[in-house]
């Protein structure tokens, strides 16, 4: 993994029923991992993937474990198999959370977008991420509308930067096929705010880490506004004024293209 989760752009699922597939997620490019333990494993497999994702985690291999949710009958055995992740990721995330662990809460109801101040507060929680699929087949809308969950989107983006986390993940695209549908969904995200993408196969990976990498022409701004402040409150780059906000934007952009 080459950047923390502050900073990651992709996470990968791969299925925790399939452990033979652990090590190619770890060498696709991906910044992050993540073993999935809930939606991607039938009932019946949910122990031996449990003991997978153990077993790979012990044997130093580095992941996020997504739980099942709060009250099914899985979450403690879940919480319990991941003592050695990253964090663990928690599907359908309100208001109670788990605690003594770090959380990527992943936001995909109605009540956790109404509530996701409170998500952001609880104990643990490092980033949030949105659970696009979910979340539009309860309001009844096409998760491949950007207009429909615009508002969705915005809320996460607003209640992180407001709560000082890092900015939000975006929800995976389903389309593995068009690169077009893709790039649409990241430049739709990365405009809203969004850092980071949900990936659900290898060959997303690539594209979200460079569509989510600030790219030369931004960086150029970037660094000719650093450059060009020299102490005052108020300068001018490139015919445009800088004050400390414009500074801002421009630091967090140089910050984003360097993996830490």
């Amino acid at each position: 993994m080459g950047r923390d989760l502050a900073s990651a752009r992709s996470f990968l699922f791969v299925p925790g029923d399939r452990p033979e597939r652990f090590d190619k997620a770890a060498a696709s490019g991906a910044d992050v991992v993540v073993i999935d333990l809930e939606d991607a494993v039938a009932p019946e497999a949910k122990p031996v993937a449990r003991a997978n994702a153990r077993r790979w985690l012990a044997a130093g291999g580095q992941a996020v474990v997504r739980v099942n949710a709060l009250g099914t009958e899985w979450h403690d055995d879940d919480l319990a198999a991941a003592g050695g992740a990253l964090a663990v990721m928690v599907p359908k995330a309100e208001r109670d959370l788990p605690t003594g662990v770090p959380v990527i809460a992943l936001v995909e109801t109605a009540r956790g977008v109404r509530d996701v101040d409170a998500v952001c507060a609880a104990p643990g929680v490092v980033r949030l991420a949105l659970g696009s699929v979910d979340l539009a087949a309860q309001l009844g809308v096409d998760h491949r509308d950007h207009d429909a969950l615009r508002h969705a989107r915005s809320s996460l983006v607003l209640a992180a930067a407001a709560a000082g986390l890092p900015a939000p993940i975006d929800g995976a695209t389903t389309d593995l096929r068009s690169a077009e549908v893709l790039d649409a969904d990241l430049r739709h995200a990365a405009a809203l705010g969004f850092t980071a993408k949900l990936c659900v196969h290898p060959n997303q990976v690539a594209a979200v880490n460079t569509g989510l990498t600030p790219g030369a022409e931004e960086l150029a701004w970037a660094r000719g506004v650093l450059a060009a402040v020299t102490g005052a409150a108020v300068a001018r780059y490139d015919g445009q004024m800088v004050d400390r906000p414009v500074v801002e934007r421009a630091r967090a952009l140089v910050a984003r293209a360097e993996p830490r």
